[in-house]
């Protein structure tokens, strides 16, 4: 695994373990987000959970290679799901899904290298 690869997965992990803390934790920004969304609460642990893997995914690609294209998939996933929401579902300025375009490109450029 090159230098490059090993920055922009732990600099993924990193992301993802800030946002899913903010889901574990309920914070008052994430509620915020997630009512103008109309998703309901429980849903909110699903997505942490689904990003906890992914970072668990990430973590373990430095011994398990393979485990990084899964990992990768999975926050792409994610961070098309996130996009919709703040696009569509609350109708926020494109500016507010700047950090999950950002995220689901690190994402993708990890798939292709």
């Amino acid at each position: 695994m090159n230098t490059f690869i090993m920055i922009l997965s732990l600099m993924l992990a990193l992301m993802f373990s800030l946002s899913l803390l903010l889901k574990f934790l309920r914070a008052s920004s994430m509620l915020q987000h997630w009512k103008e969304y109309g998703y309901p609460l429980w849903f909110m642990d699903v997505i942490a959970s689904l990003e906890l893997v992914g970072v668990i995914g990430v973590i373990s690609s430095f011994w398990f290679p393979g485990v990084l294209t899964h990992a990768c998939i999975l926050f792409a996933i994610l961070m098309l799901g996130a996009i919709h929401a703040h696009l569509f579902r609350a109708k926020h300025e494109p500016v507010m899904a700047l950090n999950a375009v950002f995220m689901l490109i690190c994402s993708l450029l990890l798939l292709w290298l």
